[in-house]
């Protein structure tokens, strides 16, 4: 290896990323606690630089790195700068929250910032020891994350609870993989998918470790029937950390998908779309009719969640450059979506209570029609109701999997889409038509409240005008998979 192959420039964000946070966590060390403001300050600065390095380095043509185990090119750009902007409103809405909660501390932010890192790692590896390792960091700073609240018996339980399964899938994939490379002699995802193309690879061994590369997947992305522990870490979790959980790492785990299934193991898409179908179907279907049930907010936001999973997966199992851009444009609503619904409930969180009740909503009409009306679009967007953002989502990825004649797999995405509708429009009922049980003022920072509004506004704006997302999301996949 030397030193022209490095290419570092090509991985500068991740390189700036990593020396900041690392600063960030000397500098807090001498930090008093009702200075805080300034380690808040610092990872928003991290944050930026990280954008302005990945902006100015935007090009069509994929740049290689580290002898090719790391690549920077159209499609993972356009995620990270995605992940920038859900890391940065995660902060900004959970200030007053972290801080009536005792977690306002450099923890928060230094595995925040480590979080993004592994994310960011994921979206640009092309190697299967660099997938694994993005996805450990990722995964790691999340369980910490999780147990912050040290007092906590709830959320101690949620992050034990992730910690073992998440382990336990972990184990899978590190498994699916050993098999892989038994079965090519390689780590390199393009020279396993050149092996696989030439047939030199050994096939028995490849499907089995495919089986367990896409069982880890399940895990990680909460697919239906390893979707055990999202209820009961969205729930137990701080929502601040919900909100995390819940948004940037879906775009982290669409590019995962993408470059470890489509990119390296494209001439086994006859197994893995199989495999992918089962889970879809089972995500949308048991997602949408647990949330139904659920009286908890988190919970059945969470069982949204499985099953907005599950309709990525339509995309990716399309199998066309239509079908990921749909899903990548897809993650990429959703992650505005969760980010916007999670920060209404960090609104009306307050010290000493937790907003986590369907109840909570009753009569928010009345105490602020404002913020009535932005959760209104974020559950409208969710249900894929015009003229909404998620409304476009869902049809690009029905588009894609009727154009590959999968007709009856989008009329059973479409039929539970519309049993899904029915907990969203509850929300809308409860917040509009019920009397508050809560008369207490919200009190909410300018901050917060300008940011707020701009995030759901984003999710009206980009359903009037769609276009340019999907056509952003259309040419990066399409120039970093190489396709004409």
């Amino acid at each position: 290896m030397t030193l022209a192959s490095l290419n570092l420039v090509a991985a500068l964000p991740e390189i700036w990323l990593l020396c900041a946070t690392s600063a960030i966590l000397l500098i807090d060390l001498f930090i008093k606690d009702d200075q805080r403001d300034i380690t808040y300050a610092l990872s928003l600065l991290a944050l930026l630089g990280s954008a302005v390095l990945t902006i100015h380095g935007f090009s069509w043509t994929p740049r290689a790195a580290f002898s090719g185990m790391f690549v920077a090119d159209a499609m993972s750009d356009v995620l990270k700068v995605g992940m920038y902007v859900a890391i940065a409103l995660m902060l900004a809405y959970s200030r007053s929250y972290a801080a009536a909660r005792q977690i306002y501390r450099g923890e928060l932010f230094t595995l925040t910032l480590f979080a993004l890192l592994g994310m960011m790692v994921m979206a640009s590896s092309t190697n299967l020891l660099t997938l694994y390792v993005g996805l450990e960091l990722l995964s790691l700073s999340l369980y910490a994350l999780v147990a912050l609240p040290r007092d906590s018996q709830v959320a101690t339980e949620a992050a034990m609870k992730y910690f073992v399964l998440g382990a336990l899938a972990s184990g899978m994939l590190l498994y699916g993989m050993s098999m892989i490379y038994g079965a090519t002699g390689s780590l390199d995802i393009h020279a396993i998918a050149h092996k696989i193309a030439l047939g030199t690879a050994n096939h028995t061994l490849l499907v089995f470790g495919l089986i367990f590369i896409v069982t880890g997947i399940g895990f990680k992305l909460g697919n239906v029937p390893f979707h055990m522990w999202v209820p009961d870490v969205y729930q137990g979790s701080p929502t601040a950390v919900t909100l995390l959980i819940g948004s940037a790492p879906k775009l982290a785990a669409f590019a995962f998908v993408m470059r470890l299934l489509v990119q390296g193991l494209p001439g086994l898409m006859s197994d893995w779309s199989n495999m992918l179908v089962i889970l879809a179907v089972l995500s949308i279907a048991v997602g949408n009719i647990a949330a139904i049930a659920q009286t908890n907010l988190k919970r059945m936001l969470a069982y949204s969640t499985i099953s907005h999973m599950g309709f990525l997966l339509l995309g990716i199992l399309a199998g066309t450059v239509q079908g990921y851009s749909a899903a990548m444009f897809y993650a990429i609503v959703y992650a505005i979506m969760a980010v916007a619904g999670f920060g209404i409930i960090l609104l009306l969180s307050r010290q000493g209570f937790e907003a986590e009740r369907l109840a909570d909503l009753k009569g928010l009409a009345q105490r602020s029609p404002w913020f009535a009306g932005m959760m209104l679009m974020v559950m409208f967007s969710m249900a894929g109701i015009p003229v909404f953002a998620g409304f476009f989502a869902k049809l690009a990825v029905v588009q894609a999997i009727v154009e590959r004649d999968m007709v009856p797999l989008a009329v059973v995405a479409v039929l539970f889409s519309l049993v899904g509708a029915f907990y969203y429009l509850r929300v809308v009922k409860l917040m509009f038509m019920d009397e508050p049980l809560d008369a207490t003022p919200i009190a909410v920072k300018p901050d917060m409240r300008v940011l707020l509004s701009l995030n759901c506004l984003a999710i009206l704006g980009l359903g009037f005008m769609p276009d340019r997302l999907l056509q952003l999301c259309y040419e990066s996949v399409r120039q970093s998979l190489g396709l004409l």
